[in-house]
């Protein structure tokens, strides 16, 4: 049976718009002439010519980045020191790797303005459009208006977010791995410091991320062609890469459908 691949993943390049400026991240890239070994390393002083091929030793680049730069998983750990209800929170390189690998959801939430946010309500009503009941360890993808605006200078500003309620619908049937196109799970912070300001309810404050205290999970984040994907009947790989203590993790996020 054939399969069809799609990247759900952003591009890591200095010119993206995908952070803010202060996050962005930074990367030099070395010709194979400009890595010539230089003084302690191996085949020191041989000419770029007498390399195989005749074109120097080897490319390389050199990337500064945050953890959370790029499409990255989030781990526990991230949105709070503690999960499920006062356990230590684990970091990226403790998430269990069939979290990671399994069937992929999709719930279509384009339609919500800038700034909304996600209820429990809201996500039983899509899937019960989509024709969906949940299972344990399915991957939850939320395609945002987000997914049209990256490289844009306000992408950290577009998309809706996912609440509390949210969160908890999805991680009480037993999600462990949900995702998001835009910049972030929750809200985008312009609209939730609005709320904040307006209520003095500091609890609005990352609320999805900080649901992971009574029921633990992770989040993708900046994923990308949501677009692509059908509702269900297909596949999510997103193992991240394995940072000793870290609170997120790289990752190549890809859907796997199987065609007739």
């Amino acid at each position: 049976m054939p399969r069809r691949f799609v990247d759900l993943s952003i591009i890591l390049d200095n010119d993206t718009i995908a952070d803010p400026d202060f996050m962005r991240p930074k990367i030099s890239y070395m010709t194979h002439h400009e890595t010539l070994p230089g003084e302690g390393q191996p085949f020191h002083g041989i000419p770029a010519e007498a390399y195989p091929g005749g074109d120097g030793y080897a490319a390389a680049e050199w990337v500064t980045l945050n953890t959370h730069n790029g499409t990255h998983l989030d781990a526990p750990y991230h949105f709070h020191p503690t999960m499920d209800g006062g356990e230590r929170a684990i970091t990226i390189d403790e998430v269990p790797l069939e979290w990671c690998f399994g069937n992929g959801v999709k719930l279509d939430f384009r339609h919500f303005p800038d700034g909304y946010v996600v209820t429990g309500q809201d996500v039983e009503d899509e899937l019960k459009r989509i024709g969906y009941t949940l299972q344990p360890l399915d991957i939850v993808l939320v395609n945002t208006a987000a997914g049209g605006a990256l490289g844009q200078p306000n992408f950290v500003d577009v998309g809706c977010g996912m609440g509390y309620d949210a969160t908890i619908y999805l991680t009480s049937r037993g999600v462990k791995v949900t995702g998001t196109d835009a910049w972030s799970w929750d809200a985008p912070f312009v609209y939730t410091a609005e709320r904040v300001a307006a209520t003095g309810d500091t609890s609005l404050i990352w609320e999805g991320h900080k649901a992971s205290r009574d029921i633990s999970y992770c989040h993708l984040e900046k994923l990308h062609n949501l677009e692509a994907l059908p509702p269900f009947g297909f596949t999510v790989s997103c193992f991240p890469h394995k940072i000793k203590g870290a609170s997120a993790g790289w990752t190549r996020a890809v859907a796997i459908i199987e065609e007739n």
